[in-house]
């Protein structure tokens, strides 16, 4: 039984990261609704879903031992009054790693329940590397 409520989405998103920061595991999953059309994948992974699917995904990622930090940039959230959709970049520092590694374009969705808001899916992608042109070619406009 879920003991954690959270009345946002917003406040659903912090307990996430907050949980995926401390690797966590049962604060991860304290965000999760307990249920089995949940699913996640993660950047470049297959997709997991059903509840133990998606906790056996998260304790192989927060048992690894990495200390991750992560900061979210350009959102953009639609919410109604059951369910909301976030669209974050997630631009994530591995502690040790001398370099940032690329942004991850993540969309997570909340589903409001009768005990508040729960995650019901989290899938991330990484995002390109933007393509940069050489200082000195010519700019051709279409």
């Amino acid at each position: 039984m879920k003991k954690s409520t959270f009345p946002t989405p917003q406040d659903a998103e912090a307990a996430f990261y907050e949980a995926l920061e401390s690797a966590d595991l049962e604060a991860m999953m304290e965000v999760w609704a307990e249920d089995e059309e949940i699913v996640c994948v993660h950047p470049g992974g297959p997709r997991f879903a059903g509840f133990e699917q998606v906790r056996g995904s998260w304790a192989q990622i927060l048992g690894s031992g990495r200390k991750l930090k992560v900061q979210l940039s350009n959102p953009v959230v639609l919410s109604g009054m059951m369910l909301a959709i976030h669209s974050v970049h997630e631009n994530i520092t591995v502690e040790g790693e001398s370099r940032p590694r690329g942004a991850v374009a993540a969309t997570n969705v909340y589903l409001r329940t009768g005990k508040g808001w729960r995650m019901i899916l989290h899938h991330g992608s990484p995002t390109p590397v933007e393509a940069r042109a050489p200082a000195d070619s010519p700019k051709i406009l279409h």
